[in-house]
């Protein structure tokens, strides 16, 4: 693994009380990052493991300086004070992570028109928004970094087809990500995807994909919590605009070996379940 550090960096990012997004989190943290978590669990949830706050605790027990903001990353307000919380308490922003997702992989007869909606302003909107509200700050940070937890633009029937309105909800945020590293490149902000070869145990796979079956053959958040580390610790000039893989991020700085992170250890990797979007 890279011996580059987040220590004293500044991460805004949209949702992590749980999942992928709380593992990316603590493992800025045990550098000594700042972060600024933008979610909604305020409360305890029926279904969901943990609230914004929890997942604040586990920053500071992990050596970072945690700041709870509870609100929708639908709501421009709420981005807007998640933005200020970040400045005043920590002086700047050096990273966004757009970690907040909506999955529903019913097919387009079935799929509610709410949830529909939900997903276009979550993914999409709320990637572009939370980003666009940090990058006059980013533009002054000396390692800027926008990251979102999509997918690469795999514009195949096989999975435009699957599950039509989820697809464009992801594809949406893909591009938002990959316009504003076009957009912004000449001015040093690094904006890339990153995305897994395989299912992560996370709460949308237990409660949406698969249930415990699923989870016992997936891998840990930990795994993609590494490759981010790898991606916001790179210099932001020379990597950007890329869709990235969790594995070859990981292979790139000379892990080999991936049997550390499945969900049930002694797992075989040949029997990992692979993720939506890659052939």
């Amino acid at each position: 693994m890279t011996d580059a550090t987040l220590n004293g960096k500044t991460i805004v990012m949209s949702g992590g009380s749980r999942g992928i997004g709380l593992a990316i989190a603590l493992r800025a943290a045990r550098d000594g990052a700042n972060i600024v978590l933008l979610a909604k669990t305020d409360q305890p949830h029926p279904k969901l493991e943990g609230t914004v706050h929890t997942a604040a605790d586990a920053v500071v027990a992990a050596g970072g300086q945690p700041v709870a903001v509870v609100g929708d990353v639908r709501n421009d307000d709420d981005i807007a004070r998640a933005v200020s919380e970040a400045v005043s308490t920590f002086g700047g922003i050096d990273i966004v992570v757009n970690n907040a997702s909506v999955i529903d992989l019913s097919g387009s007869g079935e799929v509610a028109a709410k949830k529909y909606d939900l997903m276009q302003d979550v993914n999409v909107r709320g990637t572009f928004m939370l980003s666009r509200a940090a990058l006059p700050h980013l533009l002054k940070a000396e390692n800027p970094h926008i990251l979102s937890l999509a997918p690469p633009l795999n514009t195949t029937a096989r999975w435009l087809g699957a599950h039509t309105a989820y697809s464009m909800a992801k594809f949406g945020m893909s591009m938002a990500t990959l316009g504003l590293a076009a957009e912004f490149a000449d001015q040093g902000v690094a904006a890339n995807t990153l995305w897994p070869r395989t299912t992560i145990a996370t709460a949308a796979v237990k409660n949406v994909i698969g249930g415990d079956r699923l989870m016992r053959v997936s891998r840990t958040p930990d795994i993609y919590a590494d490759a981010a580390h790898v991606v916001l610790t790179s210099p932001a000039k020379e990597l950007t605009g890329e869709s990235l893989i969790v594995e070859d991020v990981l292979e790139s700085v000379g892990v080999d070996d991936f049997s550390r992170y499945a969900a049930v250890p002694g797992t075989p990797d040949d029997a990992i379940f692979p993720d939506i979007f890659l052939d």
